[in-house]
């Protein structure tokens, strides 16, 4: 998407900071015992109670063969994306790590972000793989800036993965949003500077770092839809929705 008239930033704008508030009220809402599908119900209420849609129930993304079943991704521990919240029971435990990832339509405009949560204290281990993907997702956004490139996003948020020790989910990340939930460019979490398509004023991109505790190679479940790490190994994922604008990125999902 491209924002050609203050009508769609107006509309971009707002419903950044109703996914945003969405999230928060679920990442207050993550504690031991809590399930995966309360916390789907709670995203799906708070949407619609705001007058919104959400982007995710019922959608379908090129090659997959059914539309995706809930509103909210809900992906603990060595689930990557796009963990289905209400197909079993997932309950939460002291410990775990929780990403949880939304999309929300208003007035015709799609906004997209993730946060991974700790249920219960986190260690310290946990808080350095939280830490880095989300610092990650920052470089990301410093570099999303009119006349670099998609390769400078990219680069910056590898050399912070790779910097922390650990490894780039590579078969996934960012994308386009607005017009559709995933649209072009689809935007790596690594490569190399200076390079792919330059950034200009008015695009609308989500950025988001996918981060392995282990290895970077993942497998998708028979359920069609959930992204785990092939060696069991924790991951987590940070993701904000940016309009990039004269002075640089906007976010819109905070």
């Amino acid at each position: 998407m491209i924002i050609k008239t203050d009508e769609e930033r107006t509309n971009l704008i707002e419903g950044g900071k109703r996914l945003a508030v969405v999230l928060e009220v679920l990442r207050a809402r993550v504690s031991p015992g809590v399930t995966a599908e309360e916390l789907d119900d709670l995203a799906e209420r708070l949407i619609r109670e705001g007058g919104d849609e959400p982007s995710f129930l019922g959608y379908t993304p090129e090659g997959a063969k059914r539309p995706y079943p809930a509103t909210l991704c809900v992906s603990i521990n060595d689930e990557v994306v796009h963990g289905i919240p209400n197909e079993t029971v997932k309950t939460l435990k002291e410990g775990d790590i929780v990403g949880l990832d939304l999309g929300l339509t208003h007035n015709g405009v799609i906004v997209d972000a993730a946060i991974t949560v700790p249920v219960g204290a986190p260690d310290e281990r946990t808080k350095k793989l939280l830490n880095a993907t989300e610092r990650a997702l920052a470089a990301g956004i410093a570099q999303a800036v009119p006349g670099n490139h998609l390769g400078d996003i990219s680069h910056a948020i590898q050399e912070v993965i790779e910097g922390e020790g650990y490894a780039v989910v590579r078969d996934l990340g960012g994308h386009g949003v607005g017009d559709l939930v995933h649209e072009e460019p689809f935007i790596p979490n690594f490569g190399h500077a200076s390079t792919g398509p330059e950034l200009a004023i008015g695009m609308v991109l989500a950025l988001e770092p996918i981060t392995s505790e282990g290895k970077a190679a993942v497998v998708l479940a028979p359920d069609g839809y959930t992204y785990r790490t092939r060696d069991g190994s924790r991951s987590a994922h940070f993701e904000h929705t940016i309009l990039i604008e004269r002075g640089g990125a906007r976010i819109i999902t905070q």
